[in-house]
């Protein structure tokens, strides 16, 4: 029986290292789940990249992407249901704010934060299919980040973007500049971390020849184009001109 007993506790003992690592494997490994907010947080934190002070945000970046994030139309999100491997999907929210769901279709989703799209799911898979399913949402790309471009190019606005994006590539959204763009005075205004605005200028010429690097345009970013003074004077006075010429009642000076 001493035998037997001391066996046993040698096994124990030998097992216990490898049960320990198997432990540690586990939780460092563990998958994000409704129920699992230190698991969802932790990925979501890794996810997000370290802005250094005085850094801005760049375009599509996940930085600073808090938990009150509501999801919008074409935004990439990964879905997935613990211990289901066949409903793991990557699907990209449509127009509608819409993502088709594997069994269950469509759904909206747009207006959720990932926790509000993690139950809603859940709640779906558990009317017909699962038994108290632990879903996961983790939002791989957004696109409410947006610039504005102002001035003399032919459609000023708002645009949403995604990706990396650089002044030309900016411009050439908006159509391009404008025949009175001033091109060698283009102004970009940028936020950094709630501090006063910064100006920054650019000649579009010496960027066209490789002499100095096309800006990397980054999140919340304003482009204003200039008008060229003296070409548009010279419009104006053009203008003038042919107003006279076509106006009969010019010609009577004083009557």
């Amino acid at each position: 029986m001493h035998y037997v007993l001391n066996w046993l506790l040698a096994l124990c003992m030998a097992a216990a290292p490898a049960m320990l690592m198997a432990q540690q494997q586990v939780a460092a490994g563990r998958q994000p789940v409704a129920t699992d907010v230190a698991a969802n947080q932790a990925l979501r934190t890794d996810a997000a990249v370290q802005l250094q002070p005085g850094q801005a945000l760049p375009l599509n970046t996940l930085a600073g992407l808090g938990a009150d994030y509501r999801l919008g139309p074409n935004d990439l999100i990964d879905i997935e249901v613990f211990g289901v491997p066949d409903l793991k999907r990557t699907v990209r929210l449509n127009s509608s704010g819409m993502a088709s769901l594997a069994l269950v279709g469509n759904m909206v989703l747009a207006g959720f934060t990932a926790p509000q799209a993690e139950a809603a799911i859940a709640a779906k898979y558990s009317e017909k299919y699962l038994q108290d399913p632990q879903v996961s949402v983790f939002i791989k790309e957004f696109t409410t980040q947006r610039i504005t471009i102002l001035g003399a190019v032919h459609k000023p606005g708002i645009y949403p973007v995604t990706g990396q994006l650089t002044l030309l590539r900016a411009l050439a959204l908006a159509g391009g500049r404008g025949s009175y763009a001033n091109v060698n005075e283009i102004n970009l205004f940028r936020s950094v971390n709630q501090q006063p605005q910064q100006k920054l200028t650019f000649d579009l010429d010496k960027i066209g020849n490789g002499e100095v690097a096309d800006p990397d345009i980054l999140a919340d970013d304003v482009i204003v184009v200039n008008r060229d003074p003296a070409r548009t004077a010279m419009r104006d006075s053009l203008f003038s001109d042919i107003l006279t010429m076509l106006n009969p009642f010019s010609y009577l000076g004083g009557f």
